[in-house]
């Protein structure tokens, strides 16, 4: 793959707390323009780790992270994450404003025109499925948990950045919920073509929304390939994953 061609690399990256204990170890990793993704791992595995070091939450003991081909260290920190949308699972909207406010605040901070940013978060509103004239200039308070999820990654796509990062952002929702927010994003993804790295521990989930799979274990990469690929892998790690995922399609099938 050209360099041209990744949106981020990672470049024989660590990182370690300052006590010594390392968090991530020698990745390498190339994320494709267009892509999504995902990072699948057990609790601990560096998962989170790998998304922080992308939008410069925090850098690298030794390697470098670069984005668009420059190194993360280069970058501005603030500018760098107005290039990068970011959607947790706390979702982590603003209660005093209301859902168009919370949508526009990056652009606000960008100078977009007010009636620009009101078009566009009216715009997003109906592309992740909330009518705009009923959710517009309601509060947090008065939304249920999709609703609030979706607000969030309208909030993320606002000043249109081509990357977004997506760490277990709907492992708070109920089942129902979250299955009907999934295939939302599926159509979001085929629909925007953004490079998009979401961190996950469901390898259901990675299955339903991945291109392709970074498995994580103990801070180094196991495998990245295409969801198919890890369920044939011969890696303890993956075989582990690969039981999980044939258990929940048993489940579903029996149900």
């Amino acid at each position: 793959m050209t360099e041209a061609a990744s949106a981020i690399e990672f470049r024989d990256v660590s990182f370690a707390l300052p006590g010594g204990r390392t968090l991530l170890a020698d990745l390498n990793l190339q994320i494709r323009a267009g892509e999504t993704l995902v990072l699948l791992g057990r609790s601990g595995s560096g998962k989170t780790t790998t998304m922080k070091l992308i939008n410069r939450l925090i850098d690298p003991s030794a390697g470098e992270v670069r984005v668009e081909g420059r190194r993360t260290v280069d970058w501005d920190p603030i500018q760098l994450r107005r290039r990068i949308g970011y959607v947790i699972q706390e979702i982590g909207l603003f209660p005093h404003l209301t859902v168009e406010e919370n949508i526009g605040v990056v652009p606000r901070l960008e100078n977009w025109p007010a009636q620009r940013i009101r078009e566009r978060s009216r715009a997003l509103l109906a592309l992740v499925g909330l009518d705009a004239d009923r959710f517009a200039a309601r509060f947090p308070r008065e939304l249920s948990g999709g609703q609030r999820q979706r607000v969030g990654v309208a909030r993320a796509l606002a000043a249109d950045p081509p990357v977004i990062l997506l760490d277990e952002p709907f492992g708070a929702l109920d089942p129902i919920t979250r299955r009907e927010i999934q295939r939302e994003f599926k159509t979001l993804q085929q629909e925007l073509k953004k490079t998009m790295v979401f961190v996950t521990h469901d390898i259901a989930e990675a299955f339903a929304l991945a291109s392709r799979v970074a498995l994580l274990k103990d801070g180094r990469l196991v495998l990245v390939d295409q969801p198919g690929a890890l369920l044939h892998s011969a890696d303890p790690e993956a075989r582990a994953f690969a039981e999980c995922f044939h258990d929940a399609q048993s489940s579903g099938s029996d149900a």
